[in-house]
């Protein structure tokens, strides 16, 4: 029997920006619940929800201060219990996201170590470490952090004195834990059955390369490596061995549920490591059941490039047994629109027909795909946001622009032709967390509704094309000669998916209309910067071997 999360599309829901039920001008869970329909209507087969605990809000939430409650700025935890029961209502799956790599310093944990002293069982569970020179005034190696800065602060200890120094992969509001102790790993158990006892579906796990660190700490040949490319690159600080001891133990936590009432339930991380195969390793049958495969996410938009990506993917991790996990868009990245036009403030007329190209490939090829809220909109990246409303902590710490990510966190317009777009409810004098732009009127739900041509719709009828075509993220993959420029594949049901990279028209793999296509497409032709689905008997055509599995 075909597995739900095998070929899901699941829907992450940002949910300080999706929809704001109390008028404050911040989204929340009575929101996303308000919202469920909506998102039924899309045709999406669950939600991840971005963190929503208690939290000081220095990472808007990544932060957490109490893994088990509800922040009173979304709701409280009857709230999250009616999301859950109108989600299952609706045959939604409802994803949490959790945080294990780091928590708050507001977190009980770190207050009890910064008030108990060198030495002790509370300091343990943290990186505490004496700090290098003579009276131990440097850090005690030279890491930096991810969002700028050392990865290192020093704290005050009881008695008034400069003391030891901590450790922080992202901010200083957000101290690493440190799993080689056994309180922690024991403290997310607890985490992981609370929220799996309330309901859930299972967990987007945050940073999921990480937790563990180097034994001894040493220094990093590179130790900027990580703040130039945001990203997880520092080989001491990411991807031990070790943590996937954790993963196998928390699909074992999660089975044990699945026996008891026969519903699946997921884990699925976020992996960003330096290669295909090291990825592979993380959704091996008895550890995650999947991982975001991030590379389609980077890849420019070139034809050869987009096809080494997809091959090394198949190759590598459906050959695990697992299912490639496919994300064009998240929270943290600028917008397709944006990064595949011109970088104008609204996108271009070039980076829509993209980014609706890459859509409907992405929809097409073999395993699970995440979108991101407003994707389906086909919102662009606000760029032209003022310094003094900027609250990503990158900014904060680098007082850069380059890699803000405030720009695809916008809250959603929904309706009307003025700010705050019906986000808000029954207000028009609110302001929203972040400033909407005048722009955002073309792009409101209600208009993408009504449009036909529109992205959302683009977006609904390969939804509805997934689900009527069988296990149509399973199966197998085979490239097809094509033009220059021209990427095309066959799956083994016989969906054929075919995007034009270039900018002139090309003979269609297939004749006669498309079922679907992600722009005017006369039959015959496939015009540039377009993608578009056939289903053919004929595919004797195909140039390589097949990828992928055949269930």
């Amino acid at each position: 029997m075909l597995k739900w999360w095998r070929d899901a599309v699941m829907y992450q829901v940002y949910v300080r920006s999706f929809l704001d039920s109390t008028g404050d001008g911040i989204g929340d869970l009575a929101g996303v619940r308000a919202g469920l329909p909506y998102l039924k209507k899309l045709g999406v087969d669950g939600i991840w929800l971005s963190p929503f605990y208690p939290s000081p809000q220095h990472d808007h939430g990544y932060d957490v201060a109490d893994y088990c409650d509800v922040d009173p700025v979304f709701g409280d935890l009857g709230e999250f219990d009616r999301l859950v029961t109108g989600a299952r209502r609706l045959g939604i799956k409802v994803l949490l996201d959790i945080v294990p790599n780091h928590c708050s310093s507001e977190h009980p944990w770190f207050r009890e170590a910064l008030d108990a002293g060198r030495g002790s069982a509370a300091r343990a569970r943290f990186h505490f470490a004496e700090g290098r020179g003579p009276a131990g005034e440097e850090p005690p190696n030279n890491w930096h952090a991810m969002f700028g800065g050392p990865a290192w602060s020093r704290v005050t200890e009881p008695d008034g004195s400069p003391g030891q120094w901590y450790l922080h992969m992202f901010t200083p509001e957000q101290p690493d834990l440190n799993w080689r102790n056994p309180e922690v790993g024991a403290h997310f158990d607890h985490v992981v059955r609370f929220w799996l006892d309330r309901g859930v579906d299972g967990f987007r796990i945050d940073v999921a390369a990480g937790l563990f660190k180097h034994r001894e700490l040493p220094d990093s040949p590179d130790p900027e490596a990580d703040a130039r490319t945001r990203d997880s690159v520092n080989p001491l600080a990411w991807n031990q061995p070790e943590v996937h001891d954790v993963w196998r133990h928390w699909r074992s936590v999660c089975e044990q549920y699945t026996a008891r009432d026969g519903r699946e339930r997921l884990l699925v991380g976020e992996v960003s490591v330096p290669t295909t195969r090291e990825h592979a390793l993380y959704v091996r049958p008895d550890e995650l059941h999947q991982a975001f495969f991030f590379d389609l996410l980077s890849a420019p938009w070139d034809a050869d490039h987009f096809r080494k990506v997809v091959s090394e993917a198949m190759q590598d991790i459906a050959g695990t047994g697992s299912t490639v996990t496919w994300v064009l868009n998240n929270h943290d990245q600028v917008r397709t629109v944006t990064r595949y036009g011109d970088h104008g403030t609204e996108g271009s007329g070039l980076g829509t027909a993209r980014a609706r190209a890459a859509a409907l490939l992405m929809l097409a090829l073999p395993g699970a795909a995440y979108l991101y809220q407003g994707e389906e909109l086909g919102l662009a990246e606000v760029l032209d946001l003022p310094d003094e409303v900027l609250t990503d902590p990158i900014f904060r710490r680098t007082g850069s622009r380059a890699r803000i990510r405030d720009g695809c966190r916008v809250p959603l317009p929904w309706s009307g032709h003025a700010s705050p777009f019906g986000f808000s409810a029954d207000a028009v004098d609110v302001k929203p967390w972040l400033p909407q732009p005048d722009w955002f009127a073309e792009h409101a739900t209600d208009r993408a509704l009504a449009d036909t041509s529109s992205f959302w719709h683009l977006y609904r009828d390969g939804l509805q094309l997934r689900h009527s075509l069988p296990q149509l993220g399973e199966g197998t993959l085979r490239w097809l000669e094509s033009a220059p420029g021209v990427l095309s594949f066959v799956r083994g049901d016989g969906l054929v998916c075919a995007v034009n990279f270039g900018t002139a028209p090309v003979p269609a793999p297939v004749p006669g209309a498309p079922l679907l296509a992600s722009g005017p497409c006369p039959a015959g032709l496939l015009p540039g910067s377009t993608a578009a689905w056939w289903i053919s008997d004929n595919t004797s055509h195909n140039t390589d071997d097949t990828m992928g599995l055949s269930r």
